[in-house]
């Protein structure tokens, strides 16, 4: 199984990508701090590493130099609320195969992931494809492939993104705002209105009866939940 570090000291963020990088098939460790994202990484060298560059203690860009030293071609992806080219630079100097900016959707930043992984790679490696089943309707999250009985259903880019969401988080009820932030990253222009509309699209494309749907569930006063 792919090892996962995430070093992030927002435990939100934190929590959000180890979720969805768990439903995507990896193992993670997270470390809310520099110095123990480093401890992470010398005592069990991940596959890849995601460091978030303002981290208590020691900078992220400092966790990667140090990584760096004992492991020359270990996958790191920074993030960083700084979006200056400038801070971009610094990064891939420092060695980073990737960069990605606050705020950022988690399905986005999966996607850097398995491309980062991907481009890494020795040669000849394969890994599973990982799918998921609900009810009659089948889920394959890494090509972002959903089949109704057997058939392809055409689902916007974001209404895949909500599934996945949902998916990270199935049988637990999942707050408006939390499945705003991971699927739009924090973006101010975009209101709970905006779920709602997509997981009536859902509904209307995976549900047998959208009027009275057996699996994106309504939680009252709180958000929705997937029954798997």
């Amino acid at each position: 199984m792919t090892r996962v570090l995430v070093v992030e000291d927002e435990r939100d963020i934190a929590l959000g990508v180890r979720a969805n990088l768990e439903i995507e098939g990896y193992e993670v460790t997270v470390a809310h701090t520099g110095e123990d994202g480093l401890t992470a990484a010398m005592a069990n060298r991940p596959d890849l590493a995601i460091l978030d560059v303002m981290l208590p203690r020691m900078t992220g860009f400092e966790v990667l130099e140090k990584i760096r030293v004992y492991y020359p071609d270990l996958p790191v992806i920074i993030l960083s609320a700084r979006a200056e080219e400038l801070d971009r630079v610094r990064g891939f100097r420092s060695g980073a195969d990737d960069y990605v900016t606050k705020p950022f959707g988690v399905m986005e930043l999966m996607l850097r992931v398995r491309a980062v992984l991907r481009r890494t790679a020795p040669s000849g490696s394969s890994s599973t494809p990982h799918r998921e089943r609900i009810g009659t309707v089948e889920v394959d999250v890494a090509n972002r492939v959903v089949l109704k009985n057997g058939q392809e259903v055409a689902l916007t880019p974001k209404a895949i993104d909500l599934l996945r969401a949902l998916i990270a988080q199935r049988d637990r009820a999942v707050s408006r705002q939390d499945l705003l932030r991971d699927v739009w990253g924090y973006a101010t222009s975009v209101t709970t209105r905006t779920v709602d509309a997509h997981i009536g699209e859902l509904r209307r494309k995976i549900e047998d009866d959208p009027a009275n749907p057996r699996h994106i569930l309504t939680v009252w006063k709180k958000g929705y939940r997937l029954r798997a």
